[in-house]
């Protein structure tokens, strides 16, 4: 794998470790039932979609859960709700990739929503006492910013155009198969880490293992 010099990761499942079924527990604590499924690694709402397109507002979202649910949940709960599927980043894949940005270029892909954003950026920032998407990551790509969401080929394409890559130099990891998909349509190596850390990827002198 000594022929790629770019590397873009996915976000949650990657590098933050997040679990699904929390929310669907979170629900439940606030008296809603039979919600597991409300959210998972192969199904969200539309709803959701939207605002990972940041097509709606956080307002207009939590109203839908208010709706939805038939609850006056206030913006607290239904925040407490969304961002209960956030773990952590632990410590050692920062270090890694901050060793990898010596390397070769790296970016962030990420699907994910205001709610979460506005948390995590703020508990990860406390946590290390930097920005880890400036010091990680040469340019970091959210969904609702980009208005756009993977699998969708349209945001592979303007990370190749706006940071000048060659796509078969550039590879994509993720933990969900089906949005390796948008990024091989344009010609990007897709790496699908199904189990294990970003750290069982790469060898001893930060090569990757897996071949594509």
């Amino acid at each position: 794998m000594q022929n790629i010099k770019n590397i873009i990761f996915d976000f949650g499942g990657v590098i933050h470790d997040i679990r699904y079924e929390n929310v669907g527990e979170a629900f439940a604590r606030h008296g809603v039932n039979g919600l597991e499924k409300f959210y998972s690694k192969d199904f969200q709402t539309e709803e959701m979609d939207l605002f990972e397109k940041g097509m709606i507002t956080p307002d207009e979202y939590r109203n839908y859960i208010r709706k939805m649910t038939g609850k006056d949940l206030s913006d607290n709960v239904v925040d407490e709700i969304v961002n209960a599927i956030l773990i952590d980043v632990p410590r050692e894949r920062v270090e890694l990739l901050i060793r990898l940005r010596k390397r070769y270029k790296t970016f962030l892909f990420s699907n994910t929503n205001q709610i979460n954003y506005d948390c995590f950026t703020v508990r990860l920032r406390k946590k290390f006492g930097f920005d880890i998407f400036e010091r990680c990551f040469d340019a970091a790509y959210f969904s609702q910013m980009m208005h756009c969401r993977k699998p969708s080929p349209e945001g592979f394409e303007r990370i190749v155009k706006e940071q000048g890559l060659v796509p078969d130099e550039t590879a994509f990891i993720d933990d969900i198969a089906a949005n390796l998909e948008g990024a091989k349509a344009v010609g990007i190596h897709g790496i699908h880490l199904s189990k294990g850390s970003i750290l069982d990827l790469f060898d001893d002198e930060l090569y990757i293992k897996q071949r594509v």
